[in-house]
Formats: structure tokens, C-alpha cells, sequence
């Protein structure tokens, strides 16, 4: 069996990836954190790209692809720490397409996936983007509510990269495992955060000496990196399982979902802080770019929601199975 990615999504990687590395570096990223305000054009290219609309009907003007190509841009919006309110357009387009009525698609779904509206992600306490949208999906427990045109007062998170309000309105549930296919996505940007973490950190421990060698070749660093290889690694695998899972079989999805809420959220934290600490003592600096990546890790935490929570619907899940295999 074939576990990796076509040819097709493949090349929506690499050009994704060509794309952000030139128009979305450090500098770019630091001057919207530091200005308060999303890179616009940026914004604009990825609207020209129809990337917002990734997994949206071509009915609607979206794409028609799916969920895994949305977590393959999604990956490599976190991979850039990107500065632009595509996480959550493209993300609860895509929910919206999967989970929502004939009345809400034809709502949103147009000017979700033309950029003309955006979109907002997270709880009611604090939402991504969630100031100026449309449109906001609310991840509450196991509930997913929208709220449209909804009431928001400005917050000041830890990630500066991104824009944060807290949200007050009327929400209107919606089925089709929303919560799960949110939570999917939200672990794919924490895919692409935890590869550029461990990405700068083996550069920089090949390069950083003491003592005349390279701090890499010390055995307590080699050992730390390759936790942080192996929890980037199994963040993935569960990513692409949930992603695959929301568009392939949606009844494994609930239990997918766990496991990738789960492992992002632990150990997209737990990758991230090792490579401050990996730095050394220039890891604690603002001057150092890797406490972006440290920073959007912690919110995507939050947006993920408990990670003991995800872990006891893991157990239900497995209890449930065995329950099955008993009764058989």
C-alpha cells in the first residue's frame, strides 16, 4: 500500500513550498508581527492561486479537491509561520463543504473560496481571524457552531503572526464531524511548524561549535534531535491519517481526530520549546525567528483543545473496539 502523497499533491506541495519560501521568510513574518497587520499581498497571491478554496465544489468556485490537499498547503503555511488569514478561510471552506447545508454552501462558500470574505477558527474565548470575518466556525468539545457576522473584541495572543478576538453570537450547529475535520487541519499547520523547527535546529547545531566541533556531535544533542525527529514524524502520520480519514472514510474520523489533536498538540509544544533550547542562549532572543514557530505551536494548542481530552476519547474508541471483538 502506498502511504505517500500523489503526484499531484506532490507538485501543490513544492509549489507551495517555492512560493512561501519567497514571499513569506522571517523578515515577512516579522514585520506583520510586528506591525499588527497581515501581509496583504501575500493574501492577494494566495486568493489568485484559488488556494482558499482548495477543498471547495468547483460549483462554488473552489477547487474540488480535498482534504488532504488542504492539509498539504496547510502544512506548508506553518512550515513559512505565515502571516494571512488563509488557516482559517481555507479551513472552515472546507468544513462548511463537507458538514454544511445546501442553504450554508451557497451562503459562504463563494466568497470563501474567492477571498472576497474571510473566514474565522477556534472557541468563543479566542478565535483566529475572527475580527472583520464573515463567517466564524466555534470548536466547542465535540460541537461545531457557526456564527455568522459575529460580535468580537480584540485579543492579544502569545502568536503575534496571527489575529486573535474573542466571539459572542447566535451559532448554529453543524454535523458531519465539523469539530474533527477542524481539528485535522489544525494539525496539518502544526505538521509544517514542527519539520521548520527541527529544520533550523539541525542547521544550526551543525554550524554552532564549542570546543572546536560541532555542537551536533555532542551525544545529548544528537539524542534531543532525534525526539524532536520522531514527534514531528508522528505528528504527521497523524495529520494525513485524519485528513485522509475526513475525505475517505469519515467513520474513522472521530477516532483519527483524537489521536491527531493529541500528538499536534503535545508535540508540536514539545518541538518547538527543544528547539529554543537547542539554540542556546541566542533561542531566548527576539532576534531569533525560531520563537515564531515556538509561539504559533502554543496557539495551535489551544485551538486543538485538551490534549487529555483527545486522549480519553482514544481510550473510548479502543474500549469500543474491543467491546466489538469480544462480542464477536
Amino acid at each position: 500500500m502506498d502511504f505517500d502523497l500523489s503526484e499531484d499533491q506532490k507538485e501543490i506541495k513544492g509549489v507551495a513550498h517555492e512560493l512561501l519560501a519567497t514571499r513569506s521568510p522571517f523578515a515577512k513574518v516579522r514585520e506583520a508581527a510586528e506591525s499588527g497587520r497581515y501581509d496583504e499581498s501575500l493574501w492577494a497571491e494566495l486568493v489568485e492561486l484559488g488556494w482558499p478554496g482548495i477543498a471547495v465544489a468547483q460549483e462554488y468556485g473552489g477547487q474540488g479537491l480535498g482534504a488532504i490537499e488542504l492539509a498539504v498547503l496547510l502544512e506548508e503555511l506553518g512550515y513559512a509561520c505565515a502571516a494571512s488569514p488563509f488557516f482559517s478561510t481555507a479551513t472552515v471552506a472546507a468544513v462548511i463543504q463537507a458538514a454544511g447545508s445546501a442553504e450554508q454552501c451557497s451562503r459562504w462558500l463563494p466568497g470563501l473560496a474567492s477571498g472576497e470574505i474571510t473566514a474565522g477558527l477556534g472557541a468563543w474565548e479566542m478565535a483566529a481571524d475572527a475580527e472583520g470575518a464573515a463567517v466564524v466556525l466555534i470548536i466547542d468539545g465535540e460541537e461545531a457552531l457557526l456564527v455568522a457576522s459575529p460580535a468580537t473584541e480584540t485579543l492579544t495572543a502569545i502568536d503575534p503572526t496571527r489575529r486573535f478576538a474573542s466571539v459572542s453570537g447566535e451559532g448554529i450547529p453543524l454535523g458531519g464531524g465539523a469539530a474533527d475535520r477542524a481539528r485535522a487541519a489544525i494539525a496539518a499547520e502544526v505538521v509544517g511548524v514542527s519539520q521548520r523547527a527541527l529544520d533550523m535546529t539541525l542547521a544550526y547545531v551543525k554550524e554552532r561549535k564549542q570546543f572546536g566541533v560541532p555542537v551536533g556531535s555532542f551525544q545529548a544533542v544528537g539524542h534531543r534531535c532525534a525526539e524532536m525527529l520522531l514527534q514531528t514524524e508522528g505528528i504527521r502520520s497523524a495529520a494525513y491519517y485524519a485528513a485522509w480519514a475526513a475525505g475517505a472514510d469519515p467513520e474513522l474520523l472521530p477516532e483519527a481526530a483524537a489521536l491527531a489533536g493529541a500528538s499536534a498538540g503535545d508535540g508540536g509544544r514539545d518541538v518547538t520549546a527543544a528547539a529554543i533550547q537547542m539554540h542556546g542562549g541566542i533561542g531566548f532572543t527576539w532576534e531569533a525567528d525560531v520563537h515564531w514557530l515556538y509561539k504559533r505551536a502554543q496557539v495551535d494548542a489551544a485551538l486543538l483543545g485538551s490534549s487529555k481530552q483527545h486522549r480519553a476519547a482514544l481510550a473510548r474508541h479502543a474500549l469500543a473496539k474491543l467491546a466489538q471483538g469480544v462480542g464477536a
